[in-house]
């Protein structure tokens, strides 16, 4: 199988053996991988490392013991930081993060979907709070999370500068520091800061299937970017950096 995998000296595009899924685990055939900014820099320890940890494609084969995810299936996932990731033909990865693609969706858009609309998820509702009759101001709204904050916000998106009870930062930096003090609750996955609830995305498959399901009933929809093919990672990574980047950038592999 072909395969992306960051060495020392930047980014390669490789022959490996195709995996096998062990205990607990499921081989997916990738259609699509989602890529995040700064992302290279994370295995820098156990290299050399395939990046990208947003997925979607169809199950492959299972390990013995899983019973909930089946050959052939259509699945989605966010998939752990700890280990290889998904920028390749072929993935293992936990069967347990696995959640069904959303129906209405491309592959290309529901990689796009996994780690912006968990971390969109998380810092509204896990790590926000956000309750009913309250609003919530979102900071970055045109970014990859913070367009999908926006739309899962709804009717608790508080208008302009208006008051809010929580402000969810999606970018950093000034915007950031002003708005410390603006609300009883701020959360960010740009940076930590004083009085600000600071947090890492977590794979999640009931969450998936929440952002799933609103998905399919046109409530939710993520924006793309661009796409390249496998072949063209690094140019996918470079383009990361760009400015007038709106949306996500893909590998779209078969």
């Amino acid at each position: 199988m072909r395969a992306v995998r960051l060495h020392d000296d930047g980014l390669a595009v490789e022959e490996l053996d195709v995996p096998q899924p062990g205990a607990g685990e499921a081989l997916v055939r990738v259609h699509a991988a989602g890529i995040t900014r700064d992302e290279l820099t994370w295995p820098v320890g156990r290299l050399p490392a395939i990046p990208s940890y947003e997925l979607s494609g169809v199950v492959a084969s299972v390990g013995a013991d899983v019973a909930d995810v089946n050959e052939g299936d259509e699945v989605f996932a966010l998939t752990p930081f700890d280990r290889d990731g998904v920028a390749a033909e072929y993935a293992v990865v936990p069967a347990a993060v696995l959640a069904p693609k959303p129906r209405t969706l491309t592959h290309v858009e529901s990689a796009a979907l996994t780690m912006t609309g968990l971390s969109a998820w998380q810092g509204l509702f896990d790590h926000g709070g956000l309750r009913d009759g309250e609003h919530v101001r979102v900071l970055g709204a045109n970014g990859g999370v913070g367009h999908l904050a926006v739309q899962l916000a709804g009717d608790s998106l508080a208008e302009g500068d208006g008051p809010s009870d929580l402000v969810f930062d999606t970018a950093g930096g000034d915007a950031l520091k002003a708005a410390v003090g603006s609300a009883s609750r701020v959360v960010s996955i740009a940076e930590e800061a004083d009085g600000v609830t600071y947090f890492v995305v977590e794979p999640n498959r009931d969450q998936l299937v929440e952002l799933a399901r609103r998905a399919d009933a046109g409530e939710l929809k993520p924006e793309i970017d661009s796409t390249f093919p496998l072949d063209d990672a690094s140019s996918a990574f470079a383009r990361l950096s760009e400015r007038g980047k709106r949306g996500k950038v893909v590998l779209a592999v078969s």
